[in-house]
């Protein structure tokens, strides 16, 4: 199953980059002969993948000559990647240098 995923995220990737960018931490663990898990990062990743669930299981059963998959859905926020802005990064700074604020509020920096 995780090769099968692999391929999809990737081919998902050249198709529809929004969606593959939302779906493609998620994790999959068998729990059993026909029950799949699904950890996911967000409500909104998920909504994501709904968008191409039936296109990924219905590829992956015809493979395994498998219908009866159960499908189950676990969040874990740990799977979320936080994008590093600029201003992130110089907040980061600035609570070790408290100097930099000062600079900020002097020179007025477009972190944009």
């Amino acid at each position: 199953m995780q090769n099968a995923w692999q391929i999809f995220v990737e081919e998902l990737q050249e198709k529809d980059i929004i969606i593959y960018n939302a779906i493609n931490s998620f994790k999959f663990q068998k729990k059993g002969e026909d029950i799949v898990e699904i950890t996911y990062s967000s409500d909104s990743a998920k909504s994501e993948f709904e968008k191409v669930r039936s296109d990924f299981f219905n590829h992956f059963m015809h493979k395994v000559n498998h219908f009866n998959i159960v499908i189950k859905y676990k969040n874990d926020v740990s799977l979320k990647k936080e994008i590093m802005t600029k201003r992130k990064i110089f907040d980061k700074f600035a609570e070790i240098n408290p100097v930099l604020r000062d600079l900020d509020d002097l020179f007025k920096f477009d972190f944009n």
